[in-house]
């Protein structure tokens, strides 16, 4: 099955990116730069057609398009990012996005950012972060329950989104850190803990059937390697350490949407 994989290139002022759980470090724009374009030749190897949404420069965080809208196969859902400095990020996106998609969004109050937006099935697991607040969720219930979809809220503790704590890895299985999300909400399907030494290893991006994954996290790649050649599944390793720095993750650098 082929996707389209959008993305947005990196912004020139994420040095400027908003940060919750990371102290902040020096972002090497460059590095970063190369950094996306391996993230985006790894799609293109699992089968996707990426389609670019032009850079914006003078917002830190627009790489990250995944926070700003949620797609599903019947439509899509254009968020309210819970971060002030974020809000604008959705404009140029949903003028692509609506190419493909059918378009609804969250209002005031309420604040959702796709990072916290865990889809598998007709279930959406959303995060209740510091980005995304009960009023989002609502609404997003709302949205989507004439689709046929559920939504299960779930807390999440010491990280900035649900998928920086959890994701999934196939319809079946996760692969996740329980001291930041419980994974007894996800008791019915199989589950990687990620290494102890690597608490940010949580986040993978299935795609076409097969997974992206940061090399940084080697002893969790072990593990996820292990449990996808048994599956017969690719697993494509990027370099991700740059876009980390802004707590990004391979989720969060693209929106996909399946034909």
């Amino acid at each position: 099955m082929t996707a389209i994989a959008i993305i947005r290139p990196v912004s020139k002022s994420i040095v400027n990116c908003e940060l919750t759980h990371l102290a902040r470090e020096p972002i090497d724009y460059g590095t970063a730069v190369a950094q996306h374009a391996d993230y985006e030749a790894a799609l293109i190897r699992l089968g996707c057609d990426v389609v670019r949404v032009p850079v914006a420069h003078d917002k830190p965080d627009a790489v990250f398009i995944e926070d700003v809208a949620v797609v599903l196969d019947e439509g899509a859902v254009m968020t309210r990012p819970g971060a002030l400095s974020r809000r604008d990020e959705g404009r140029e996106v949903e003028t692509v996005l609506a190419r493909y998609r059918n378009l609804v969004r969250i209002t005031e109050p309420g604040t959702l950012d796709g990072g916290d937006v865990l889809h598998v099935g007709k279930t959406l697991y959303v995060g209740c972060s510091g980005r995304t607040n009960h009023e989002g969720i609502a609404q997003l219930r709302t949205l989507v329950s004439n689709l046929g979809y559920d939504v299960t809220a779930i807390d999440v503790h010491g990280c900035l989104h649900l998928k920086s704590a959890v994701t999934a890895v196939g319809d079946n299985t996760f692969i996740g850190n329980s001291a930041w999300v419980d994974r007894h909400a996800f008791a019915r399907h199989e589950w990687i803990e990620v290494d102890p030494r690597e608490p940010f290893a949580a986040n993978a991006l299935s795609v076409n059937e097969g997974v992206i994954y940061p090399l940084a996290f080697t002893h969790t790649a072990d593990l996820l390697r292990r449990h996808l050649e048994q599956r017969n599944v690719p697993l494509e390793l990027v370099d991700a350490s740059e876009l980390a720095k802004a707590e990004g993750g391979v989720t969060c650098c693209s929106l996909i949407l399946a034909r």
